[in-house]
């Protein structure tokens, strides 16, 4: 069985610290949950990227990116041979663009 590296942009990390500021000003433990899910489902990718879906948008972005989510949250990232690199931890209902994407 192939056991990927993951690997988290810049881009990414940052999305995960917005959204637990975010949660956090209303609800602390409901911030930390979130946060500890996400960076569960990001570990669990280690194993079995490709059990995740190509999202809808790889067709007008030009490259297959592939999501995981969590309630409201898309963890969106690409297989790049041995590696799964997180590209955006973003809200489901935010439109993607290659622009938001860290190069």
């Amino acid at each position: 069985m192939q056991k990927y590296r993951v690997e988290i942009t810049k881009v990414a990390e940052s999305d995960i610290r917005e959204i637990f500021q975010y949660i956090a000003s209303d609800n602390k433990t409901a911030a930390m949950k979130l946060v500890s899910e996400i960076a569960w489902q990001i570990d669990s990718l280690e194993q079995f990227p490709l059990r995740c879906p190509v999202i809808p948008e790889s067709r007008e972005l030009g490259r297959e990116y592939r999501h995981i989510i969590y309630g409201n949250y898309r963890t969106i990232f690409r297989i790049n041979g041995p590696r799964v690199i997180i590209m955006r931890v973003i809200h489901g209902a935010r439109l993607l663009s290659l622009e938001i994407f860290e190069k």
